[in-house]
């Protein structure tokens, strides 16, 4: 039982007693004795107060049933033991009270961590304290005689710009209690806001937070100062559809705080709601926070003062993390050096050593790499090539295949520094000595190249030179727009040079290639001191890769004209996510996680681009869900925005748009091809997986659990027809019978919420009742928890999933977190819960995280027992 004096507010009920043992029965009747007794009604509590003598009449009859409804309404769990005992409720002499005192139980481990919330400066705003808002003012105020205006002072805390708002309301909240009338403060009255703001009690925190609702300064909120607050917090947020429905939250939280229909809310009840306890029991959580403390103190990093261990203990960690890359490259590096060495030694023997000396062996053994190079640099685009070995063959095991774009622009590196070598030992030193060289000793050159030369355009003017100057011009060009600084339009170009950046530039350029390989083939043949047709091997490197690539796009441009796909829904989001539903080819077979190039001549007949398939391998359609980020994007969206636009509405339709094939609307023709493997595909070799997506890089996420609930919904029907009937009437199909998760973490991360429209149907549909998939959506433009500018979003969203179920961020089941998830909170999490035991992490998104997330991985795999295995898409 807990203790009466840590609760304020009470229920005055009079009980009559008709237990005959009791010793309060009196000889009177029923009707003319009775007993006041004060409860004090909390959640699942109910707290005998006090007990004494009293009398009712008929006329507190209507009073206590209205109360009695009341209190039932309100609490269930109270009326419930009420209704199992056998005494009878009557109202005792019942004051009518403004609202009654009611203090929230501080001693709980949930309330403990709630009181720490409530903060108007975040760790993200660069308020670290007076010194820094004293510069800033100093700043600010340096034209305007010391004084701080009302319109700066959010940028004087520290406050960001969409924070405005919000600042300008805390401003008046802070000089309404202090009576200040005027728009500027002084340094002094800054100090006195700045003290109130950065309390660290949390009553102080309440009340600041409480006077900027209580605009009136009344004591009291009302529903529309609820409403008024409630706009500032989701505009601060940038959660728009909040916005909207401010008026409907506002009507939620006076339900849930006003149930008397008083028309205003207290100070109390908001306490109340700020630190109502989750249901987790502090013991669960006392012993989870031991657990998490033990693996942080195994995680701490630990100085090896040993150089030589040291070093041992790194470079082993090195090889078992990347032994496959390590042995490719090795085997590659060696290729190089003894091609080089080879080619070396060979003109160390001829008699052009004798004229040019060691500079005709470097530019030699050079050229020779670059052949070898420019064979190779193919093999990794090969896609149709690589999904086959990584589907087929078990070359996976060995060979990272993940890697072909790294190994691919590994090798473009190569090749730049092999040309590199290649020219200047021509120029700087082979060209010269030919040219210096005394006419005995430049004699047995004659029959290579010719009478001597006696300037540089002797060598510039022949085949070799024009081929070698072209080759070196067009793979600068494409070279350059390949750099991530031109391709992902990180570089501002004035008109027309910025048509130089983009993928459209990329692509386009990279077909030069084209004529680079056939120059490179007439290089070879005419060489200067090479005569002999099979010694002349740059047909021969490059033959077999060639043909292979060539193979791959023929491939691909009859395999897309032949399966003809029929468009059938369209939807166009906002946030500029088109996205399309396409009839599944015959015999198109895919795994969750892959992807397929899309190609819409409408746009440019020649471009192709590769999107992740969102759609399950047990669904009878093909979907990609496109974010317009570059030029081909944004004209696709924009040509299915105006197909898809309602008529009646103007350009609403630009922003969301929904519209299918039946009804009679002309989509442009779409084809694709592939599918194509991708890392993610390899999701079903681990038992448990953690799924991170940013932003559009949820797509192959999405796939992936789909296919997931498929296989457990197909697993569920096979054991029922082995009850049922004995026998497997799915047993060919294989449907469940390689599926190996048993939990999946899905992390979807997010900037804006209009994002969480993309998946919602997903979300709603594929929710695991079982617990195997468990889901996290994370919208970073909210402030974190704790912070006062999301305080009433997190009340709303509290409400509002516990009464209807549905997150009022996502619009979903799922509910949704605020600011960024700490990752080293979320590996430590499934490594205490999965011990032993080997995770699939896949990432999609931006390279930003990819750093953090596979140094997490590493730290975990190195010094816990749980091994972590990451895997990035190339996003």
């Amino acid at each position: 039982m807990q203790n009466p004096e840590d609760h304020h507010h009470s229920d005055k009920e009079i009980i009559e007693n008709d237990n005959n043992n009791s010793p309060l029965n009196a000889s009177t009747s029923n009707d003319d004795t009775y007993v006041e007794i004060t409860l004090d009604v909390h959640d699942d509590t109910v707290v005998v107060h006090s007990v004494k003598n009293a009398t009712g009449n008929k006329g507190e009859e209507a009073e206590l049933e209205v109360l009695a409804k009341s209190l039932q309404k309100k609490r269930s769990f109270a009326a419930s033991i009420i209704k199992s005992t056998s005494m009878r409720m009557r109202l005792a002499s019942f004051k009518k009270q403004s609202r009654p005192s009611r203090r929230f139980d501080r001693t709980s481990v949930a309330a403990q961590h709630a009181l720490k919330g409530l903060k108007f400066i975040s760790k993200t705003d660069g308020g670290s304290g007076w010194a820094a808002v004293e510069k800033r003012f100093h700043e600010l105020t340096a034209t305007s005689d010391g004084l701080l205006p009302r319109a700066q002072f959010g940028a004087c805390i520290g406050m960001t710009r969409e924070s405005e708002k919000f600042a300008l309301e805390l401003f008046d909240a802070l000089a309404r209690r202090r009576n200040i009338t005027s728009d500027c403060i002084s340094k002094e009255q800054l100090k006195e806001f700045w003290d109130q703001i950065a309390n660290q009690s949390f009553d102080s925190r309440l009340r600041t937070f409480f006077d900027m609702v209580d605009k009136n300064a009344d004591g009291r909120i009302t529903e529309e100062e609820v409403r008024e607050i409630i706009s500032l917090s989701a505009s601060a947020n940038k959660l728009s559809n909040i916005q909207k429905q401010a008026e409907e939250y506002a009507a939620l939280i006076m339900e849930e705080l006003d149930p008397d229909d008083l028309g205003y809310i207290m100070i109390e009840n908001l306490e109340t709601l700020l630190l109502q306890a989750p249901n987790q029991s502090d013991g669960a959580k006392d012993l989870k926070r031991n657990l998490s403390h033990m693996l942080s103190m195994k995680l701490k990093p630990t100085v090896e003062t040993n150089p030589i261990k040291r070093w041992y203990k790194n470079l082993k960690y090195f090889l078992l993390d990347n032994w496959q890359r390590v042995w490719v490259l090795l085997l590659w590096i060696v290729v190089m050096a003894g091609l080089f060495a080879y080619k070396y030694v060979q003109y160390r023997n001829r008699a052009a050593f004798d004229v040019m000396g060691h500079c005709v062996c470097m530019a030699k053994g050079a050229a020779e790499i670059l052949k070898l190079n420019m064979a190779l640099i193919l093999l990794p685009v090969c896609r149709n090539t690589i999904t086959w070995l990584r589907n087929k063959t078990k070359l996976a095991a060995a060979v990272p295949f993940d890697d072909n774009l790294n190994f691919h622009k590994t090798m473009a590196v190569a090749i730049a520094i092999g040309v590199g070598i290649h020219i200047l030992a021509h120029m700087t030193c082979d060209f010269p000595r030919l040219l210096d060289a005394s006419p005995e000793k430049y004699k047995p050159m004659e029959p290579y190249f010719g009478d001597q030369p006696t300037n540089y355009w002797h060598f510039l003017k022949g085949v070799e030179g024009v081929t070698g100057i072209t080759m070196v011009i067009l793979m600068a060009i494409a070279f350059t727009l390949a750099t991530p600084w031109f391709r992902r339009n990180r570089i501002n170009l004035p008109r027309p040079l910025n048509k130089l950046t983009g993928f459209n530039a990329f692509w386009y350029s990279h077909h030069l290639f084209v004529i680079v390989y056939t120059l490179l083939v007439v290089h070879g043949i005419k060489l200067y001191l090479t005569k002999e047709w099979y010694k002349k091997t740059t047909w021969m490197y490059l033959s077999i890769p060639i043909i292979l690539y060539a193979g791959e796009r023929l491939r691909r441009a009859f395999r897309s004209s032949v399966k003809d796909v029929k468009i059938l829904k369209v939807t166009v989001y906002a946030g500029n996510v088109l996205t399309l539903y396409v009839s599944k080819p015959q015999g198109f077979k895919y795994k969750s996680g892959q992807y397929m190039f899309v190609n819409c001549a409408a746009v440019s007949p020649f471009e192709w681009h590769p999107f992740s398939i969102t759609s399950a391998p047990g669904d009878d359609y093909l979907s990609v869900h496109i974010r317009a980020l570059g030029d081909w994007t944004r004209k696709l969206t924009a040509i299915f925005s105006e197909v898809c636009q309602p008529p009646p509405t103007g350009r609403s339709g630009l922003l969301r748009a929904d519209c299918l094939q039946a009804e009679g609307i002309n989509f442009p023709k779409v084809l694709i091809d592939g599918p194509y493997g991708a890392p993610a595909q390899d999701y079903k070799k681990y038992e448990v997986l953690l799924l991170v997506g940013l932003g559009i890089g949820a797509t192959p996420m999405i796939s992936i659990v789909k296919d997931i609930v498929n296989n457990m919904k197909a697993m569920e029907e096979e054991e029922y027809d082995l009850e049922s009937t004995g026998q497997n009437k799915k047993s060919g199909s294989g449907s469940g019978r390689n599926f190996k998760s048993k939990k999946v973490y899905f992390y979807w991360v997010t900037r804006e919420q209009c994002s969480f429209d993309w998946f919602k149907v997903i979300m709603n549909d594929e929710m695991d009742p079982t617990g195997v998939i468990e889901m996290h959506n994370y919208c970073t433009s909210v402030y974190e928890e704790g912070d006062a500018r999301s305080a009433l979003i997190a009340m709303i969203q509290s409400i509002n999933h516990a009464k209807n179920g549905v997150d009022v961020v996502s619009g979903t089941r799922v509910k949704t977190h605020f600011a960024r998830p700490n990752w080293r909170n979320v590996y430590k999490r499934i490594a205490l819960n999965h011990t032993d035991a080997r995770v699939g992490v896949f990432y999609c998104g931006a390279p930003a995280l990819t750093k953090e997330l596979r140094q997490l991985a590493l730290d975990f795999s190195h010094k816990t027992d749980t091994k972590f295995d990451f895997h990035k898409e190339n996003f």
